[in-house]
């Protein structure tokens, strides 16, 4: 019979109830939920993690280090950190099992090149192994003080529990977000150049694709014609002169078109006269190919690097593209200057708006690319307003061409 029960009970029979007895009963319940029992647990498990831990620290690391001036010391000291990056691990899962605290797994190391020595070198540099060995090293210290109070707690101490518990796995949970996380600005950027490395791999491929595509469906395509069409001329020369000449006319158009097609193909990898004239022409270029008005302004005192350049240049081709296939705008405008270290592109049409980055208009993969390089992308475009996408690149300024000899 619990506690309720029981005071019910005295009640309906007319008995005084003391309401200090009860009170220990209550306390004596909220000591035992399931946080508490689970941070129990964990200080309870201290003990022998910190003493195994301290072991492989004592027999790798320390060993590894005494043997340092010998052949065998600096593998082995590898070996054993490489091995702390597991033991990191495991007690990351247990914190957060028992704790309920959510650290991060740091990232793996990146493939060592040089063999042997790039893999050894790559592990006694490793700054989450070595703060995981200072952890598993402080630990035994602190694993004993864990298990004796909370130990204490459990038998005589009761009523504290709760409090006992609470504030030891507090410092726990200090403990392995101070050592056991991984540094977080460095580690945070690793992570976004993997993806970014992951974007720019991607796009690379996909417009070598296209370009393959192009030439092999475009120009290939009319050049292969061509030669036929002039194969039969050449035939046809000495027995019908007329119609030799007419397909040696319509073989002159195919060349035509092969040739319109081979410059769109170039300007689509990197136009000539952004290499020659820099954004202002290049864009006023791309402005005039617009179904809408455009009215470019570019506000720059000098040009930036190549690879900036033709990211902005390509950037305002494709919203340009768009505003042309989906905006159904009156006018448009284009806006480029330089902020700082960051250059800016404005891009505003007055068209139906809508416009969103999981629409299959392009935006995603734009915002990706310009993601992998540092860059933001903006995107602001109610219903029936117009459209404004603002995208930011960091400025690098152009270095200075190598003079010919």
């Amino acid at each position: 019979m619990d506690t309720r029960t029981s005071v019910e009970a005295a009640v309906d029979a007319g008995a005084t109830v003391d309401a200090a007895a009860v009170r220990p009963r209550r306390a004596r319940i909220a000591a035992v939920d399931g946080g508490t029992w689970r941070e129990v647990a964990h200080l309870l498990a201290n003990l022998p993690m910190a003493l195994a831990g301290f072991v492989y620290v004592v027999v790798t690391v320390i060993l590894g280090i005494g043997l340092s001036v010998t052949v065998i010391g600096l593998p082995w000291l590898a070996v054993g950190l490489a091995g702390s990056r597991g033991l990191g691990r495991f007690e990351r899962r247990r914190a957060r099992a028992l704790l309920g605290v959510r650290v991060d797994e740091p990232s793996p190391l990146p493939a060592s090149r040089g063999g042997l020595f790039g893999w050894a070198w790559s592990r006694l540099k490793d700054p989450v192994a070595w703060r995981t060995v200072l952890y598993d090293f402080i630990r035994l210290p602190w694993g004993v003080l864990t298990f004796a109070l909370t130990l204490v707690s459990l038998v005589v101490l009761w009523p504290l529990l709760p409090l006992v518990t609470r504030g030891l796995s507090n410092a726990d949970r200090a403990m392995v977000r101070g050592l056991l996380s991984p540094s977080d600005e460095l580690e945070r950027r690793i992570a976004e150049l993997e993806s970014d490395r992951g974007v720019v791999v991607d796009t690379a491929a996909a417009d070598l694709r296209r370009i393959e595509r192009d030439l092999h469906d475009g120009a290939q395509a009319r050049l292969v014609a061509l030669a036929m069409g002039l194969g039969l001329a050449k035939e046809k020369l000495l027995e019908d002169p007329e119609a030799a000449a007419a397909m040696v006319e319509e073989a002159h158009g195919e060349v035509k078109l092969a040739l319109q097609e081979l410059r769109d193909l170039a300007r689509g990898i990197h136009p000539a006269v952004l290499t020659d004239r820099g954004l202002d022409a290049a864009l006023s270029s791309v402005a005039a190919r617009c179904t809408a008005p455009v009215t470019v302004s570019v506000d720059l005192d000098e040009r930036p690097a190549e690879a900036i350049e033709g990211i902005a240049y390509f950037t305002v081709s494709e919203l340009l593209q768009n505003v042309s296939k989906h905006a159904a705008a009156r006018s448009a405008t284009v806006e480029v200057w330089r902020t700082a270290d960051r250059l800016l592109l404005q891009v505003r049409d007055d068209g139906r708006g809508g416009a969103r980055l999981d629409a299959g208009t392009g935006l995603k993969g734009l915002a990706d690319r310009l993601h992998a390089v540092d860059g933001l992308f903006v995107v602001a475009s109610p219903e029936g307003e117009g459209t404004t996408v603002t995208a930011e690149l960091p400025w690098r300024a152009r270095t200075a061409a190598p003079a010919k000899k």
